[in-house]
């Protein structure tokens, strides 16, 4: 967390699983910026206050703590927010924990589901274009990488409609791989060729019908 370059007033998402309490005390909340994380089942704390909510909207709980544990009291000695949220569609709860105690319950619960739109954004590239090494390590080198793989799989889904190709991606990429210098319209690719309704039986009838004679 250390390393993360932090802006004042900003907004930091993490799951429960990075969760270093003295690291979002010293370099989160001193420097003015706001993290919103989950809370582990195992957490100690004492409720300092409790607010007023409207459980019609799924959040349960809206309350002030403070650490009750040897060490996290002592890396965090501030008090934090804790929104617990019934997601009723997955019967999932949530227990967020923030130091932001201005906005509403929903929108804390909001800002941490957002963050899943960038756990898909990751999935998507892993899983469409297939990056295994970058040739460059710089951040602009990165960049530029990525986006030169987002567009040739927009290329190639672009050709996908209107050439109307029923293979899927991995095979429509490694088919135009294997013809990248060689001058042949896309569309050629993957047309399936024409068969005659006698195919099976026009070569021999003709071969046996020119050495007849007939």
């Amino acid at each position: 967390m250390s390393l993360i370059p932090i802006e004042p007033g900003s907004y930091y998402l993490m799951d429960k699983g990075y969760v270093d309490f003295k690291q979002l005390f010293n370099h989160f909340h001193r420097q003015q910026a706001f993290f919103v994380t989950r809370a582990k089942d195992n957490m100690k704390y004492e409720v300092v206050e409790e607010r007023p909510v409207d459980k019609q909207t799924g959040v349960t709980n809206d309350t002030i703590i403070r650490f009750a544990g040897p060490r996290s009291s002592k890396w965090y000695s501030d008090t934090l927010r804790m929104v617990v949220y019934d997601d009723y569609a997955t019967g999932n709860v949530y227990r967020f924990l923030t130091n932001d105690f201005t906005h509403s319950c929903l929108t804390i619960a909001e800002l941490y589901r957002e963050r899943w739109q960038v756990e898909c954004f990751f999935k998507w590239i892993k899983q469409r274009l297939h990056i295994n090494s970058f040739y460059g390590t710089s951040q602009n080198a990165v960049f530029s990488q990525i986006w030169i793989a987002i567009c040739d799989y927009l290329l190639l889904a672009i050709a996908k409609k209107v050439y109307h190709i029923d293979q899927e991606f991995y095979i429509l990429s490694a088919a135009i791989g294997n013809v990248l210098f060689e001058r042949k319209p896309l569309g050629e690719l993957f047309v399936k060729p024409k068969r005659t309704q006698n195919d099976s039986n026009d070569g021999q009838l003709t071969l046996w019908e020119n050495f007849f004679g007939k």
